[in-house]
């Protein structure tokens, strides 16, 4: 069984696919910020919507979630700093034109009704 593309060495089904097939709720903010990534190597836009808090859920589009998830082919996640409610990451891809990117952002998370969402991230 191949490493979680999250970056941990636990097989993916050991880590992050039980969440993002509903079988497990993350118990952290952290393992919500990682199979989120996980969820955008697989380009599983249902999950990123579905983990997305109800107030800025509007915001976020299956549409330009896929648009991106297709024109990215994602290296690896490093995790810089985290929190209770927050995770500092760097998610590192090629572009559609094959050049190296970087996306960092501070990613913010609201534990409601037993289940962890994203919030909102700021991008540096």
């Amino acid at each position: 069984m191949p490493d979680c593309y999250c970056g941990s060495t636990i097989s993916i089904e050991n880590c992050c696919l039980p969440f993002i097939e509903n079988l497990r709720v993350p118990a952290t903010a952290e393992q919500l910020m990682r199979s989120r990534y996980v969820a955008y190597v697989l380009k599983n836009a249902d999950y990123l919507i579905e983990t997305t808090h109800i107030q800025t859920r509007n915001f976020h589009h299956k549409k330009d979630i896929l648009e991106w998830a297709n024109s990215t082919y994602w290296l690896k996640l490093e995790i810089i700093n985290f929190s209770n409610t927050s995770v500092e990451f760097k998610a590192y891809y090629l572009n559609n034109q094959l050049f190296t990117n970087v996306h960092h952002e501070k990613s913010n998370f609201l534990f409601q009704d037993g289940k962890w969402f994203y919030v909102d991230g700021q991008i540096f």
